[in-house]
C-alpha cells in the first residue's frame, strides 16, 4: 500500500485504508527518527508529542481521498534557537500550514497555469477536487519567479488594467518572444529604474509615447531606441484621414444645375410653427375648441369659465379666422446661437451628411457653445424637408483614407476607380496620396535613410496641415524613427502579449 499511495515519499507508513461511500480515508504515520528544526537547522530526535493532520490528496477512481496523517512535534535541543518545539514536515507530502498534499498542489498549479482562474476552476470540478478561481490564482502567485537572463533586445508597451484609469507596462524579450517583467505603472521613472538595473540591454523597441522615450533615454543611454513601424503607419493614417476630411467637398462632384431651374421663383416661406410643433398643435386645438363653443351659442364669458382662460384671450382667439394669426410673440424669429452655423449645416446637408450627431460634432469644433438638442431640432424641422442632391452617395472620408493607405495593386477595381475619380477632382488629395505611398515604400523596404527627404517634402505642404504636423513630430524622435524604418526589429511580439494579458485578465 505504501508503494501504491506514497511511492515517492519516504518516512511514511500506511496503517489502514477505509472506503466510506465516495471517500477513501487513509490513515498513516511518519516513521523518521529525527527532524531538522526550520529555525536553526539542527537535527533533533527528542519527541515532544504528536497530532493528526488531514491533507487532501489526488482522487482515486473518481473518489475523494483524505489522508489522516499522524506527525510528531520535536523539541529543539539548540539552546540559542528561538523555537522550543517544531513540527516535522514530510518532504514531497506536506508543507507548513498546508491543507493539501504536494502532488495535489502541483496538479492544481499546472491547471492554473494552463487555464487561469475561471476555466481552471471548472476543470478542477471535473477532477473531483473543486477549488475556486481565487485559490488557483493564489497558488500561481505563490510560485517563485523563474530565473530570466538579461535580454539584449527588449520591447516595451503599456497595458490597461482599467482602461482610462490604471495602466501598467509589459517588457518582452523580443529575441525569445517571452515576457520578462510587468511594471505597476507606465511612468518614465519606473521604466528608467528597471532598465538601469540591466546594463546589458542593447536595443529598446517602443512606440512613440513620451514617457517610454524618456524612460529609455535615462535608464539605458547605451541602448538604441527603435520606434515601432505599425504605430508610425497608424499615426500617418490618422493624419491622412484629417486631411481627407478637410477636403471632403471634393468627394462629391458638384452637379450642374439646369438653366430652367435658376429662373423659378423661390418657394414661399413655411409657417413659423410647422405641423407637429407642440406650440402650434396646442394653439390650433384651442382655436378649434373656442370657435366650436362660440358656434354652439355659448357666450365668451361662459367659454372663458369652461376653459379656464381669461376673457381677453378668448377675444383674441375669436377674432382670429385661422390659428396661424395667433403665431405671434417676441420669441418668433429671434436670433439663436445656431444662426451663425446654419449655412454650414445646409452645405453639409447638401453634401450628403444627414447625421445630426456628426453635424453637431463638426460645428462644436468650430466653436458652437450649445448642446446636441438644438442641432437635432434644426435638422428634423428644417433640413429633413429639403431635397437631397441627386446622384450616388459620396464615399466617406474614412473610406477614401483606407483606399489611399492600401497598395494600389491590392485595391478592388471598384475602389480603385472611385479613388481615381476623387483624386482627379482634388489636387491636394493627389499630393496626399503621393506622400503616403512614398512613406509606405520606406516602411515596406526599410529605407530609413530617405526619411529626412520625406519630412522636408511633407513639411512644405501648406495645404495639408495634419500631414505637416505629423512630419514635424517625427523630427522630435528622428533617431528612433529612422532606426524603426531601417532595422528589422519591431514591437509586434509585445502587442501579442498585451492581447494575452487582456484575455487572461478578463477570464480571471
Amino acid at each position: 500500500m505504501n508503494k501504491l499511495l506514497f511511492s515517492s515519499v519516504e518516512g511514511v507508513l500506511v496503517e489502514s485504508v477505509e472506503l466510506i461511500d465516495t471517500v477513501v480515508r487513509v490513515e498513516a504515520r511518519t516513521t523518521a527518527g529525527r527532524a531538522a528544526c526550520p529555525g536553526c537547522g539542527c537535527w533533533s530526535g527528542r519527541i515532544h508529542g504528536s497530532y493528526l493532520r488531514f491533507p487532501r490528496d489526488l482522487p482515486t477512481a473518481g473518489k475523494f481521498v483524505g489522508v489522516s496523517l499522524r506527525v510528531r512535534r520535536f523539541v529543539c535541543e539548540e539552546e540559542s534557537c528561538e523555537r522550543m518545539t517544531f513540527a516535522e514536515q514530510v518532504l514531497g507530502l506536506t508543507r507548513r500550514f498546508g491543507r493539501r498534499t504536494e502532488r495535489l498542489r502541483s496538479t492544481l498549479v499546472s491547471v492554473g497555469l494552463a487555464l487561469a482562474g475561471r476555466a481552471g476552476a471548472r476543470m478542477t470540478g471535473a477532477f473531483k477536487v473543486p477549488v475556486s478561481r481565487n485559490t488557483l490564482l493564489r497558488l500561481i502567485a505563490s510560485l517563485p519567479d523563474p530565473a530570466v537572463a538579461v535580454p539584449r533586445v527588449v520591447g516595451v508597451d503599456e497595458y490597461a488594467q482599467r482602461k482610462g484609469r490604471v495602466y501598467g507596462t509589459v517588457l518582452v524579450d523580443v529575441e525569445t518572444r517571452r515576457p520578462v517583467d510587468l511594471l505597476p505603472d507606465r511612468e518614465a521613472d519606473t521604466l528608467a529604474a528597471w532598465l538601469a538595473e540591466r546594463p546589458g540591454i542593447e536595443i529598446v523597441c517602443r512606440d512613440r509615447a513620451p514617457f517610454f522615450a524618456e524612460g529609455a533615454t535615462r535608464g539605458a543611454p547605451q541602448a538604441l531606441q527603435v520606434a515601432d513601424r505599425w504605430h508610425l503607419w497608424h499615426n500617418l493614417g490618422e493624419a491622412a484621414e484629417k486631411c481627407v476630411y478637410r477636403y471632403r467637398g471634393c468627394l462629391r462632384p458638384t452637379p450642374a444645375q439646369p438653366e430652367e431651374l435658376q429662373d423659378e421663383p423661390e418657394p414661399a416661406m413655411p409657417s413659423p410653427w410647422p405641423t407637429g410643433h407642440r406650440f402650434a398643435e396646442r394653439t390650433r386645438a384651442k382655436h378649434a375648441t373656442i370657435h366650436a363653443l362660440l358656434a354652439a351659442g355659448h357666450s365668451m364669458r361662459s367659454v372663458a369659465r369652461q376653459l379656464g382662460m381669461t376673457l381677453n384671450t378668448i377675444l383674441r382667439f375669436s377674432r382670429a379666422t385661422t390659428p396661424e394669426e395667433m403665431f405671434t410673440g417676441q420669441w418668433q424669429n429671434r436670433a439663436t446661437r445656431l444662426d451663425d452655423y446654419k449655412p454650414y449645416l445646409d452645405q453639409r446637408w447638401q453634401e450628403g451628411c444627414t447625421n445630426a450627431g456628426k453635424l453637431w460634432e463638426e460645428i462644436k469644433e468650430q466653436g458652437y457653445p450649445r448642446g446636441y438638442a438644438g442641432v437635432r431640432d434644426y435638422v428634423s424641422r428644417t433640413l429633413r424637408g429639403k431635397p437631397q442632391p441627386v446622384g450616388p452617395r459620396p464615399p466617406s472620408a474614412r473610406a477614401v483614407t483606407r483606399w489611399i493607405l492600401t497598395h494600389p495593386d491590392a485595391l478592388p477595381e471598384g475602389d480603385r476607380l472611385q479613388l481615381k475619380a476623387v483624386l482627379a477632382n482634388c489636387p491636394e488629395l493627389t499630393a496626399l496620396a503621393e506622400h503616403v505611398r512614398s512613406f509606405g515604400h520606406m516602411v515596406a523596404h526599410l529605407q530609413g535613410e530617405q526619411l529626412p527627404t520625406w519630412i522636408e517634402a511633407a513639411t512644405s505642404t501648406t495645404e495639408l496641415p495634419s500631414l505637416r504636423h505629423f512630419a514635424q513630430h517625427l523630427e522630435r524622435d528622428l533617431d528612433a524613427v529612422t532606426a524603426g524604418l531601417t532595422l528589422p526589429w519591431n514591437s509586434g511580439v509585445v502587442e501579442g502579449h498585451v492581447n494575452r494579458i487582456k484575455k487572461k485578465w478578463t477570464r480571471a
